[in-house]
């Protein structure tokens, strides 16, 4: 039975807080982690073909800008709105088209492509400006479990519903060719200089980390284990249940509010889960409990789930 990954020297959780001890608001953490942490792709990797974006290094500008928003972070508030975010794709597309409308790049977010009333063509996540360029990036936050070593098709989504393969081609032969069709060209205003697809998220390894061709060797990463695994192996100390909202950034809590568990507090809610859990094992600092290490824990027959779907063919390869 495999232990509990220790989380390596330099891995995202210590390297995102000793860079960003400072930032406690979860929305500027989270905004903070997706423009800085590492591309879950590697942009440079071969069967990418340059078709993979990359934020590059942050400026001090930057840094400076979200120290500002931690000390106020209305204008971030008032642009995430009074909504409640059940999909965490679109909370990070909003966190993200704040950062390009503050930097003076953004010229649309979301514009739908129609045929017609009632046919959508497709969606830009988001056109930007680069000086006289527009280029259209299409955005992506993910979240997938190695299942098996069959290439990006072993990359699962811990609800079973898609693959890192599948999403890729899907981005690749659908989204990023969208500014093709006609009915695109009608709504812009000069040709796409470039269309390409940024991809930030976390990958989870049942027994440490195996390289990948295309994964970027940098990427951010955790464990997953089956809930007889983790009654058997999980150390004594803190834990917080992750919802999901919360996946981006590094978990960081206030020390004695009560948001954190024991080892057997978390064991006994795990044992009324029938689907997968995202738990943060965290360390004190301070005033603060901040993640260490984080990983699904899954039911114990979720790779049998998996391989009857894609017996069924609702799990695609």
């Amino acid at each position: 039975m495999p232990e509990m990954p220790d989380a390596p020297a330099g891995g995202c959780q210590a390297s995102f807080e000793s860079r960003w001890p400072h930032l406690d608001n979860p929305h500027v953490r989270a905004l903070a982690w997706l423009l800085e942490a590492p591309d879950l792709l590697d942009p440079q990797a071969p069967q990418w073909q340059g078709r993979i974006a990359t934020l590059g290094a942050m400026s001090q500008a930057t840094v400076d800008w979200l120290a500002a928003l931690q000390r106020d972070p209305s204008p971030l508030l008032a642009a995430l709105g009074s909504k409640h975010y059940s999909r965490l794709g679109l909370y990070a597309e909003k966190l993200m088209a704040f950062y390009f409308a503050e930097q003076g790049q953004l010229y649309a977010h979301g514009l739908q492509v129609r045929a017609d009333r009632t046919d959508t063509i497709g969606e830009f996540d988001f056109l930007l400006r680069e000086g006289a360029q527009l280029v259209h990036v299409e955005f992506a936050t993910k979240f997938y479990l190695l299942e098996n070593v069959d290439g990006f098709s072993g990359l699962i989504g811990p609800n079973l519903a898609d693959t890192l393969g599948a999403k890729m081609r899907k981005i690749f032969d659908k989204q990023l060719s969208l500014a093709e069709h006609p009915a695109a060209q009608a709504l812009l205003p000069q040709p796409i200089a470039r269309a390409q697809a940024l991809v930030k998220g976390w990958l989870f390894y049942p027994d440490g980390v195996q390289p990948m061709p295309g994964i970027s060797q940098q990427h951010c990463h955790g464990f997953w284990m089956t809930q007889a695994q983790a009654a058997a192996s999980l150390p004594e100390q803190r834990y917080a249940i992750m919802p999901r909202l919360q996946w981006l950034a590094p978990l960081k809590l206030a020390a004695g509010e009560g948001e954190d568990v024991s080892r057997a507090a978390l064991l006994a809610s795990l044992q009324e889960q029938t689907a997968p859990v995202m738990v943060a094992a965290l360390r004190k600092n301070g005033a603060w409990l901040v993640e260490e290490r984080r990983g699904f824990v899954v039911p114990d027959d979720w790779r049998a789930q998996a391989a009857q779907r894609r017996q069924d063919g609702t799990l695609p390869a």
